[in-house]
């Protein structure tokens, strides 16, 4: 006969981790991505739209200082058109009005990055003054 095998001592045991454990581990791991995922698209989302109401507004500006620049006086009413900022055509929308002085009139200014969206990606009000 032979000897029975030599048991080992219960602390010299290796022992891993059970299957269950490793389940567990996993899904904290899987939840915390997913969160870290999440939050990456949401803020690359409000970088895209941030840049888009900052380029909106500059479109507006320059409108507005081209209306400044210029010796001529706007009819009131509304006019629309374009402009191309970084590459891209922004739509604007120039509403002018008269005041109670007849020599200033207002300025309404949209402006869109997309012709047919209902809000404006930025908007300008100014007043101008008669051009003597």
């Amino acid at each position: 006969m032979s000897a029975p095998a030599p048991r080992l001592p219960a602390r010299s045991r290796a022992r891993g981790f059970t299957l269950l454990e490793i389940l567990v581990a996993l899904a904290v791991i899987a939840i915390a991505l997913a969160a870290i995922v999440g939050e990456t698209v949401q803020r690359l989302g409000n970088a895209a739209r941030l840049t888009d109401r900052t380029l909106a507004h500059w479109v507006a500006m320059n409108r507005i200082t081209e209306q400044q620049l210029s010796n001529e006086w706007p009819a009131v009413g509304i006019t629309t058109g374009s402009a191309e900022l970084a590459d891209r055509e922004w739509f604007w929308t120039l509403k002018v009005s008269g005041t109670e002085d007849a020599d200033v009139r207002r300025l309404d200014l949209e402006v869109r990055a997309d012709k047919g969206a209902e809000r404006p990606d930025s908007t300008a009000i100014a007043y101008l003054e008669h051009p003597s």
